[in-house]
């Protein structure tokens, strides 16, 4: 027996075997990136409204995007941009907030995803420190257009014992 070949060694596959490899390591890529490109889409959205940037924030939204909160509904980038520069939101971010939103529990499909989160709005006392103002449960629908990925949904229901705040969350677990 030769001492340099192992007596178990499996054949090298073949160069079909290795095309279907790397298409299914193709596959799991994109998916992670579009993943990662959601993870960094809803992550955006606190900065870009605690910052005040108005267009920052209504370019993550597409134009028919629909934000069904607690308070009212918002349309589109466009609403989103409006709402941020409201007198309401203007003076959360004046008395200082942070939007805290995640974990994300994200499904990606062919160019669209879904995610729930929780989210919390922490606003300034007046005294140098913060209280948490609200906490929600959300469910997002995004899709990847021309642009990458935008945000096409957001259901936000306060946890406030309300059943529609526990089904979106126990959507994302079932």
């Amino acid at each position: 027996m030769d001492p340099e070949v192992a007596p178990d060694t499996e054949p090298a596959p073949s160069l079909a075997e290795l095309a279907v490899q790397l298409a299914a390591l193709t596959d799991r890529v994109t998916e992670l990136e579009d993943e990662l490109a959601v993870r960094r889409l809803i992550a955006s959205y606190g900065p870009a409204v605690d910052s005040g940037d108005a267009a920052a924030a209504g370019a993550l939204w597409t134009q028919d995007a629909v934000y069904d909160m607690d308070v009212g509904v918002l349309h589109g980038s466009a609403g989103i941009s409006k709402m941020v520069l409201g007198t309401t939101h203007q003076e959360i971010i004046g008395g200082g907030s942070a939007h805290n939103i995640g974990p994300a529990l994200i499904e990606v499909e062919e160019g669209r995803a879904t995610a729930v989160t929780y989210s919390q709005i922490f606003r300034g006392d007046g005294d140098g420190g913060f209280y948490i103002w609200r906490i929600a449960a959300n469910h997002w629908n995004l899709v990847r257009n021309e642009s990458g990925w935008r945000i096409a949904g957001r259901l936000t229901r306060l946890l406030d014992g309300r059943e529609e705040a526990r089904e979106i969350l126990g959507g994302a677990v079932r």
